[in-house]
């Protein structure tokens, strides 16, 4: 091994690198419900959790705000977003609008290529399934997801669609845990293949919708127990 490249394995990690770890370990603890929602986010104990400095934890909560899973207030500080059922059926209704319309805009049949990159990712999260590890699980369901809209043609209908994912995240990780839950996502992923390749434009965008409604109706469920127990 020459000493050059030995000097770059060992190279400390760059600033960029820094700031998004604090941002992949806060989002991380949010969705995956260490941070229940209304937990005050204080910088001083996130700058302690993570051996990181206020400037990154700030930036970190900056930038979950942006993805709306982080509410900061006047006099308040940052709060985990808390979400009302009827925020939810409204969030879920812009989302399956935009699902519905990238999946009918999808050119059928699929080109081979999008067959063979969707079996790949979808082995992936299979395997991430298997493995129990949900950050793995949840970013190859995402990149499937990505992956097989952006087939619409259209980067600024997969931009909105991924921020809607984002803002979804909360309320669909805790089924990345839930056996039936990721049984049935992983069939659903499978058909999905096997409809892009044929010419049933509906039948596969009524799939894609109907793809996000367990989760939904879980988290309105809980939703609806917490307020049972007031």
């Amino acid at each position: 091994m020459k000493p050059q490249e030995s000097l770059t394995e060992t190279s400390a990690p760059t600033r960029e690198e820094e700031q998004a770890e604090v941002i992949r370990r806060l989002e991380e603890d949010i969705i995956f419900g260490r941070f229940a929602p209304g937990s005050r986010l204080v910088e001083d104990t996130l700058m302690q959790r993570y051996g990181a400095s206020r400037h990154f934890v700030r930036q970190a909560l900056f930038q979950l705000e942006r993805q709306g899973i982080v509410l900061r207030e006047k006099n308040i500080g940052a709060t985990v977003r808390f979400y009302s059922a009827e925020e939810v059926r409204q969030i879920y209704e812009v989302r399956e609008m935009l699902t519905r319309q990238a999946a009918l805009m999808i050119a059928l049949p699929a080109p081979a290529s999008l067959i063979e990159q969707l079996n790949e990712l979808q082995q992936q999260y299979c395997a991430r399934a298997d493995a129990q590890d949900l950050r793995g699980i949840h970013e190859a369901n995402d990149a499937f997801h990505v992956a097989l809209f952006s087939a619409c043609g259209n980067p600024y209908l997969v931009r909105s669609l991924q921020d809607y994912m984002n803002l979804t995240l909360p309320m669909r990780a805790k089924n990345l845990a839930d056996r039936e839950g990721l049984a049935l996502s992983r069939r659903q992923h499978e058909l999905m293949i096997e409809l892009l390749k044929g010419r049933d434009s509906w039948a596969l965008a009524q799939l894609c919708v109907d793809h996000m409604q367990f989760s939904k109706s879980d988290y309105l469920g809980c939703i609806a127990e917490d307020e049972g127990k007031r």
